[in-house]
């Protein structure tokens, strides 16, 4: 490949998620792609919907002129109406359409890579008519490419990938947005800690430290008297993250150790996709 060396790790995540995902989708007959999924609202066929319509954006492609209906009741922002685009209107193709049109889109996004020479901070199109980094862009479609990934293997029940490549881009994407949670979402109150202890496939121990201001921070330094701890597996850290659980269905897969309402509250919070 050609892309630039601080693009790579992003490039080989999504190449291993998409392909992963062609395995799981190619040999699907008609109904399983009407299996519901953890990601909200959205059958299998959704979710390769939703895989295929951002990669064609990312070659350039127009986006389809499609009136979405009126009942779908899910959709209640403007950017879940821009994703809804892409997924409605494929949800009548059959499984040969949808298996065909995901082959070819990953095929021209692989060559669309090797001749890939852009800088990293050059400007790409993003959802809503915004722009975004190069390296952004490409970070976040090996973290979305990885979790829905998840998604269909849920559904599918084949589990597997939670310590492939994207994996460790979902931990990092997922962890940028922790000392929000912690700080604002939750309101753990100014001078304290709160670690975070995951372990599983994906292993890893961080500590929010809240300043006086209120505003929050991360490091990998365990803190001597955190006012909570949290404690769980990778699996269920990344599923609450990304909104596919409540807190309350995996009550039993967390340890809260310390303030068990700031506990609580953090993890009521920790949904941070849209």
């Amino acid at each position: 490949m050609t892309v630039h060396p601080s693009l790579q790790t992003y490039a080989d995540a999504w190449t291993h998620a998409v392909e992963s995902i062609a395995e799981l989708v190619t040999p699907l007959v008609e109904g399983e792609w009407n299996r519901p999924t953890p990601c909200p609202a959205w059958s299998v066929r959704d979710v390769v919907s939703h895989v295929i319509g951002l990669e064609t954006e990312f070659l350039g492609d127009p986006r389809p002129i499609h009136t979405l209906p009126r009942d779908l009741y899910h959709v209640k922002s403007d950017f879940a109406r821009y994703m809804e685009m892409q997924v409605d209107v494929r949800r009548h193709h059959t499984s040969p359409e949808m298996v065909a049109e995901l082959e070819y889109v990953l095929i021209r996004r692989a060559r669309q890579l090797r001749n890939e020479n852009r800088a990293p901070d050059a400007l790409v199109r993003a959802p809503l008519g915004a722009e975004q980094t190069l390296e952004l862009a490409m970070r976040m479609r090996a973290f979305d490419s990885w979790v829905h990934e998840q998604d269909l293997r849920t559904a599918l029940g084949q589990p597997g990938n939670l310590d492939s490549p994207g994996a460790l881009i979902t931990r990092d994407v997922l962890l940028e947005a922790l000392p929000k949670v912690v700080a604002k979402d939750a309101g753990a109150p100014p001078l304290s800690a709160v670690v975070i202890d995951v372990h599983g496939p994906v292993e890893f121990l961080r500590t929010v430290r809240v300043n006086a201001d209120g505003r929050g921070s991360i490091d990998g330094s365990p803190s001597l008297g955190p006012v909570v701890s949290l404690a769980t597996d990778w699996e269920t850290y990344y599923r609450l993250a990304c909104g596919r659980v409540r807190y309350g269905a995996v009550a039993d897969r967390v340890k809260i150790d310390g303030d068990q309402e700031l506990g609580a509250a953090i993890l009521g919070a920790f949904a941070v996709t849209p």
